[in-house]
């Protein structure tokens, strides 16, 4: 494309090493604008140029900054204590804590105590008698020793028979009596019998799983409860039985209701205690102190 003469521009561009010139034809504005050309470069050259300064002092603040929050955490670090697992307490620290523990546990003794009608005992002494022996162990040792005991006291007491199904008076005993039916013989009487009315609440004396209920010859309707320790209990004369073969209850819980089914000459509730399935008397289950 030829351009009019009146809009172009000769360059002439002279090699010193050849002795030789060539022309450049440029549009006349181009040379008029370079100024502004030249202009826009450098403002560009001095944005990049600030840009470029700016980004490397926010940068250097960031280093900054994160090494003064590195330092706050270090420092942060050795003020928080160690894990509980590796935590070394204080020996008032650990007595204080088994003693806590023992206390819990004495508090359920007490309530499963309660359930069965029998008075709890003070937890206020704790932690040994005191004495020479006592003195050789170290408060970890003592206490430790003393929770374990606890721990299998209070598993003796959820499952072992103990305290009474029915709060009131005992109209029979363990052992031969006098057959209630024929006074002239004397019969053997496996359990020992509570005074009660028709209706009234029978509860089991442990924790246990129901091994029967209904009618059980003599004992009229009647439940059977097994125990740990090969222990059973017997509940006979019910008027009504509320819990199933299968059943899985705990001490102080209502298992039927007194009654005089079976061989009964009135209202009362005959209870057992069984040991590897023969009747113990169970006089010797209803107090710690027995």
């Amino acid at each position: 494309m030829k351009f009019k003469p009146s809009g172009v521009s000769t360059v002439i561009i002279v090699d010193k090493n050849k002795g030789a010139s060539k022309t450049l034809q440029v549009k006349t504005k181009h040379i008029s604008r370079l100024k502004h050309y030249a202009a826009g470069v450098l403002s560009l050259i001095v944005i990049l140029a600030g840009s470029i300064i700016y980004l490397n002092n926010e940068n250097n603040k960031q280093q900054a900054e994160k090494a003064i929050l590195l330092k706050q955490i270090t420092q942060l670090k050795t003020q928080v204590p160690p894990p509980v697992s590796t935590q070394v307490k204080a020996p008032e620290n650990k007595a204080q804590t088994y003693i806590q523990e023992i206390e819990a546990k004495l508090q359920t003794i007490n309530t499963y105590l309660k359930k069965r009608g029998l008075k709890g005992f003070s937890t206020k002494s704790v932690g040994g008698n005191g004495d020479a022996e006592t003195g050789k162990f170290t408060d970890e040792e003592k206490y430790s020793l003393y929770d374990d005991y606890l721990s299998r006291f209070l598993n003796a007491v959820a499952f072992t028979p103990m305290g009474y199904p029915r709060i009131s008076s005992l109209t029979s005993y363990f052992g031969y009596r006098s057959d209630p039916f024929d006074s002239g013989h004397a019969e053997f009487h496996p359990g020992i019998d509570f005074k009660g009315e028709r209706g009234d609440a029978a509860k089991c004396t442990a924790n246990g799983r129901v091994v029967f209920t209904g009618w059980f010859g003599g004992y009229g309707n009647c439940v059977r409860i097994q125990h740990k320790n090969n222990f059973e209990t017997l509940y006979g004369h019910l008027s009504k039985i509320v819990v199933r073969v299968g059943q899985e209850v705990t001490a102080g819980e209502k298992i039927g209701e007194i009654g005089s089914t079976g061989r009964s000459t009135g209202n009362h509730l005959h209870y057992e205690v069984r040991k590897n399935g023969k009747p113990v008397n169970p006089i010797a289950y209803l107090s710690l102190n027995n």
